[in-house]
């Protein structure tokens, strides 16, 4: 039985996913929000095992360390779940799930960092 947190469907299948420009991403989900990323926020928010400590949780990566300048070289599907970016810093080793990537969006449009709409 799925947790009461947990979503499932359109809520997180994107439909479409768009890179705007170098530094931008655009992703339009399957129940109809659109979400806005800018790239060095997306960075600051990298999973890996290098930025966010495996034991703790404490996030490693200095927010203050990425450039506003940071742009994405590439951006890869991982399996039917998650993104890859390889951002002009170098770094590569974030896998950002759709949940993940959701979740980003919905808690940062009440600081306003990334947008939906």
């Amino acid at each position: 039985m799925a947790e009461a947190g947990e979503r499932r469907g359109p809520a997180i299948e994107p439909r479409e996913i768009a890179q705007d420009g170098s530094a931008a991403l655009r992703i339009t989900w399957a129940d109809g929000l659109v979400c806005h990323y800018q790239a060095a926020e997306l960075r600051r928010s990298c999973p890996c095992a290098q930025c966010v400590n495996e034991w703790t949780g404490q996030r490693m990566l200095k927010p203050e360390t990425v450039s506003e300048d940071l742009s994405m070289k590439d951006i890869s599907v991982v399996g039917r779940y998650a993104l890859n970016f390889r951002w002009s810093d170098g770094h590569e080793t974030g896998i950002y799930s759709f949940r993940y990537l959701r979740e980003l969006c919905e808690s940062s449009e009440e600081s306003g960092r990334m947008k939906a709409e």
